[in-house]
C-alpha cells in the first residue's frame, strides 16, 4: 500500500472516532489508540495531512459551523467572485472547464477515441482517472473492491472507445490536480456526457469555491429553477469526476453533510480539508 493511501486509511479511521465520540472530547491518546500508532505519530500525520490539530479540525465539520458556511454562500456567482481574489481559491489553482461531447460522439459511444486510465495515491485515498487527448473523461475515488467497476463503467460509457491502462499519463494529471506548482494557472478540461439539465448543475458546482458549501436549494436557484431540487440531487450523484467538479461541497440545509457517492466519511475528510485551508 502507497504511504500516502496509508496515512489516509488511518486519518479516515481516526476522523470516523472523533465524530462519532464527539461528546465525549476523545483525547489524542485515545484516538491514536484507536487507529495503532503512537500518539506522537498521529499528531504529527493528522497535522501534516490536515494542517490543523484534530481538534479544530472536527470544527470544521459540525452543523454549527456549516450552517453558517450556508448562510454565507447565499449568491453562489458573487462567492465565486470574492474568492477568485483570494490565493486560497481553487478557482484560482486551476482552470477548471465542462466541455459537454457532441450528440455524434454520445451516439458512437467513443468510437475511434483513445482513453487512458490509472489508478493514483491521493490526499483522501486511491482515485480511479481517465483522460483523453481533450482532457478528463472520469474521475473517481476507490478502495481495493472498486477498482474492477470503474473500469466497468467506464467501458459502458464509452463502448467503443480504445480503453488501455497508462499510469505515466495520468500521473501528470493527478499531479496537477492535487499538487500544483504554487501559483499555477493550468487548464484541467473536462469532457463529460450529460443532458443539458446535468450539465447545468455541473457548471453550478465549478462555483462553490475552496471552503464552502452550498445546499442542494441554491444550487437550483442558481440555476434559475428553483422548483427543480430532486433533479439538482439526482444530478449532483451523477457527477462523473470526483472532486474536480465538487459535489462534496453539496450539504444538507440543516448543517448536515449528508450522503457521498465515494463514502460519507470522505466527504467529512474533503470538507475539513478544504475548510482548514481556507483559514489559513
Amino acid at each position: 500500500m502507497n504511504q500516502e493511501t496509508y496515512n489516509y486509511d488511518k486519518i479516515a479511521k481516526a476522523i470516523e472516532f472523533i465524530v462519532a465520540n464527539a461528546k465525549d472530547q476523545p483525547s489524542l491518546f485515545d484516538v491514536a489508540e484507536e487507529v495503532s500508532i503512537s500518539q506522537f505519530h498521529f499528531q504529527r500525520v493528522f497535522t501534516e495531512w490536515a494542517g490543523v490539530s484534530p481538534k479544530k479540525f472536527l470544527q470544521y465539520i459540525t452543523a454549527g459551523y456549516l450552517k453558517e458556511k450556508i448562510r454565507e454562500s447565499s449568491n453562489l456567482v458573487e462567492l465565486a467572485e470574492l474568492a477568485g481574489l483570494s490565493s486560497q481559491s481553487r478557482v484560482y489553482d486551476h482552470f477548471i472547464s465542462i466541455e459537454a461531447v457532441t450528440p455524434q460522439e454520445y451516439k458512437s459511444s467513443g468510437k475511434g477515441l483513445e482513453i487512458s486510465y490509472g489508478i493514483h495515491a491521493t490526499p483522501f485515498g486511491d482515485c480511479f482517472i481517465a483522460v483523453t487527448e481533450r482532457g478528463i473523461c472520469a474521475m473517481a475515488f476507490v478502495d481495493e473492491s472498486g477498482r474492477d467497476e470503474q473500469l466497468i463503467l467506464l467501458a459502458k460509457k464509452w463502448h467503443y472507445a480504445n480503453i488501455r491502462p497508462d499510469q505515466n499519463r495520468t500521473e501528470n494529471y493527478v499531479h496537477r490536480i492535487f499538487q500544483p506548482a504554487s501559483g499555477a494557472l493550468e487548464k484541467l478540461p473536462l469532457v463529460v456526457q450529460g443532458t443539458n439539465f446535468q450539465l447545468k448543475v455541473w457548471e453550478a458546482l465549478l462555483n462553490i469555491p475552496n471552503g464552502a458549501v452550498t445546499t442542494y436549494q441554491q444550487i437550483a436557484q442558481s440555476i434559475g429553477n428553483p422548483g427543480a431540487v430532486r433533479a439538482v440531487g439526482t444530478a449532483v450523484g451523477d457527477n462523473p469526476i470526483a472532486y474536480l467538479i465538487p459535489c462534496h461541497r453539496v450539504i444538507r440545509k440543516e448543517g448536515v453533510l449528508g450522503e457521498y457517492r465515494w463514502g460519507s466519511l470522505r466527504k467529512k475528510a474533503l470538507i475539513g480539508w478544504e475548510a482548514a485551508r481556507a483559514a489559513q
